[in-house]
């Protein structure tokens, strides 16, 4: 066996261990949740399976070049009860206290409001008694306060750190995931990975090209395929692989899509209905917007049309909620969360119930792990549900192999196409 010399805590399905192998390094991930100690398996990356938090680290000191962690974010997503966000000050004492040598994750664990919180700080337990050459962090937005905490404390034992947010479809992920990054060396100076894509919108750009859209991604609304693959059940009209709309509707709509100019947006009533609606009365609900025709059923986010995704863009954020999703022809998804529904554009409303997808269309766990950037027979184990919850807390693979990089100097080359959608 090759001997290891990155470690991962919270390890999950592997979103980090695809992107270690393309760079050559041998990681361990460490993981407790069986469903995703079970899809490491499928995939064939090294696993322990054990508890991080009482994870002993002493065996490992002097052994490890790497550290990689993506400590669970269900407390300070917007997608979860964010009650992580008030815990704040108490990690930010646990920071300091195991700086000092004062162990006291236990105590300020049951003074949280979900004892889950503390484990944010065990990363830096693990750096500061290991001390690797790289250290490389991810976690929602909103921890940034706490990747910025301790990136100070590395710069104190000798560590160059950088903490910052970087947006996923930057790097080639058809997806708009926002996400805190720290980055650490102790050999080399800590600078985030240049962007390899751009925003279309903000104009042309001398490098890098276009965001990758949901479109292209999944193969949907391209010149390539003659009509959509409907990932709901038909309408009144049939089947979801049936035609839909009048012939003269469908052959005004079918010229405008083989020359790449589809825009979706898709309403309460599911992506099937809202699409028939547009065929059946093109006026109220075709519009030309920017040379691009809009197939639209009137949802907007506070008015200004924000529900909707152009199909040359990423999706948004792929979250644990993954099966519904708006989207337009020339944009990312929105993040993808641990369902199989991808929300509109937007924080989701968790008041809102079943009412805060609408809009939105169902894909398939294949399609979710692809707009993630995982290959797309990647093994995922356990049920549906267990499934998407793996895709939608996993690190995009993609970015990681851009933050990977940039930690351990490790040039990319060809794996980034590799790994491409």
């Amino acid at each position: 066996m090759n001997t290891i010399d990155t470690i991962d805590p919270f390890a999950g399905p592997g979103g980090w261990s695809v992107a270690a192998a393309a760079l050559g390094l041998h990681e361990v991930g460490i993981e407790l949740d069986p469903h995703a100690c079970a899809t490491r398996a499928a995939a064939g990356h090294l696993t322990i399976r054990a508890d991080v938090a009482a994870m002993p680290t002493h065996r490992m000191v002097g052994k490890i070049r790497g550290l990689i962690a993506s400590p669970p974010c269900g407390t300070f997503s917007a997608a979860g009860k964010g009650e992580g966000i008030g815990d704040m000050p108490l990690i930010h004492q646990c920071l300091d206290d195991l700086t000092a040598g004062r162990d006291t994750r236990v105590q300020l664990a049951a003074a949280c409001s979900d004892p889950r919180t503390p484990l944010v700080a065990e990363p830096l337990r693990y750096a500061l008694d290991l001390r690797p050459e790289w250290i490389a962090l991810e976690q929602v937005p909103s921890v940034l306060p706490l990747w910025e905490h301790i990136a100070r404390i590395l710069r104190s034992i000798g560590y160059s750190a950088w903490a910052g947010i970087l947006n996923a479809a930057n790097y080639g992920v058809p997806q708009t995931r926002k996400r805190a990054i720290l980055i650490a060396s102790r050999i080399r100076t800590a600078l985030p990975p240049e962007p390899t894509h751009y925003d279309p919108r903000k104009g042309l750009q001398l490098w890098g090209a276009p965001w990758v859209s949901m479109a292209e991604a999944l193969g949907w609304g391209m010149t390539e395929r003659p009509y959509f693959a409907l990932a709901t059940a038909g309408g009144r009209r049939g089947g979801a692989d049936e035609q839909v709309g009048g012939s003269g509707a469908r052959k005004s709509l079918y010229a405008e899509r083989d020359r790449g100019a589809w825009v979706i947006n898709v309403g309460a009533g599911g992506f099937a209905q809202g699409y028939e609606r547009a065929c059946e009365d093109p006026s109220p609900t075709i519009r030309q917007q920017s040379q691009s025709w809009v197939l639209r059923s009137g949802q907007t986010v506070a008015g200004i049309g924000r529900a909707e995704r152009n199909m040359d863009e990423p999706a948004v954020s792929i979250t644990g909620r993954a099966d519904l999703n708006t989207w337009i022809q020339d944009r990312p998804a929105t993040t993808v969360c641990a369902t199989d529904r991808i929300a509109k554009p937007g924080h989701r409303d968790r008041k809102g119930s079943e009412a805060q997808f609408q809009g939105a269309v169902r894909i398939s766990i294949q399609e979710a792990a692809i707009l993630q950037s995982f290959p797309a027979d990647y093994p995922w184990q356990g049920t549906k549900t267990q499934a998407f919850m793996q895709v939608g807390n996993a690190v995009p693979p993609l970015l990681a192999l851009h933050v990977l990089s940039a930690a351990t100097g490790i040039a990319i080359a060809e794996h980034a196409a590799a790994l491409s959608p």
